[in-house]
């Protein structure tokens, strides 16, 4: 589809870019005609590897010689009937949209994607690391590329509980792609990793990790999500202060085949029911006078210790 040049952003079709709400956005009445928004060529880039369905594309002048490459890319993943409009906007109307800056002159909004349930992300998970192993014992795949990826009897993955601020959730899928977790659950009460800002903390790994929300409504955690996992054969690990938690080095963390890192909201925690349901209670050591960790720091640090 050819660039449409408009002059203002009043023109309707602009509308997902710069008049709807995140909330409007989502659509939760009708999820399947949700959509999300992804910021810069880097993110973008990342989107589309992560094989994200694009709808249409917002950018400035400047922008369009330099991401013709991209834009191909996401008008050949593009299943929309028309194809992909590609809209260009002068620069002085782009900075009318509130944090256009930070957006690195391009946008792509996106189709929401229908989301697996555990047992299935999980069951994903199971395949690929099989693959990566017999990659490995073939020859195939050098496992110093992969790390503990290649290790198919070890799964670490991260459930996220409560958690609301958007850029915390965004920084820890960046870590859990960098230190190799496996899979993030979200529970119900938890915010949207693919929330924009969300996206653009992760740097698009939301993309690269696979997740997907642990229940529906808060009936479905903590009591019956853990028991879920217990099904799958996982051992959970709360993240929380308690004096009879186990050190984060403590060997036996590191013995678990399965293991779910369950990490709790900003400033209360984990709640008493998440911590008395799981099988250990984990403390990162930390010197006298800090008592805690901001959670993405805690998740870099645990993520660090047991996916080495």
């Amino acid at each position: 589809m050819p660039y449409i040049e408009l002059e203002s952003l009043d023109d309707a079709r602009l509308d997902v870019f710069a008049r709807l709400t995140e909330a409007q956005l989502r659509n939760k009445l009708e999820p399947e005609k949700g959509i999300f928004i992804v910021e810069s060529e880097k993110v973008i880039d990342r989107a589309l590897l992560g094989g994200v369905q694009p709808l249409s594309m917002l950018m400035t002048p400047e922008w369009v010689d330099r991401t013709r490459e991209i834009v191909a890319r996401a008008e050949t993943a593009c299943e929309e009937p028309g194809g992909m409009p590609v809209f260009v906007v002068p620069a002085k109307e782009a900075e009318r949209l509130t944090g256009f800056a930070v957006t690195r002159g391009i946008l792509l909004a996106c189709r929401r994607p229908q989301l697996p349930s555990v047992e299935d992300l999980l069951a994903r998970v199971d395949a690929e690391k099989a693959a990566r192993a017999a990659a490995v014992a073939a020859g195939e795949l050098d496992p110093g590329e992969v790390g503990n990826m290649h290790d198919a009897s070890r799964r670490r993955i991260a459930v996220l509980e409560g958690i609301v601020d958007h850029t915390n959730v965004g920084a820890i899928f960046r870590s859990a792609a960098a230190m190799g977790i496996d899979a993030v659950l979200v529970t119900p009460t938890c915010c949207d990793p693919l929330y924009r800002r969300a996206v653009r903390v992760s740097m698009g790994c939301v993309f690269q990790v696979p997740w997907t929300r642990i229940g529906e409504s808060v009936r479905d955690w903590p009591a019956a999500g853990l028991e879920r996992l217990g099904a799958l054969g996982y051992k959970t690990a709360a993240m929380a202060l308690s004096d009879d938690s186990l050190p984060l080095g403590a060997p036996e963390l590191a013995q678990i085949d399965k293991l779910a890192l369950v990490f709790g909201t900003e400033g209360d925690g984990l709640s008493n029911r998440t911590i008395e349901g799981c099988d250990y209670t984990v403390r990162i050591p930390m010197r006298p006078g800090v008592d805690s960790l901001n959670v993405a720091a805690a998740s870099a640090v645990t993520f660090w210790e047991l996916c080495k």
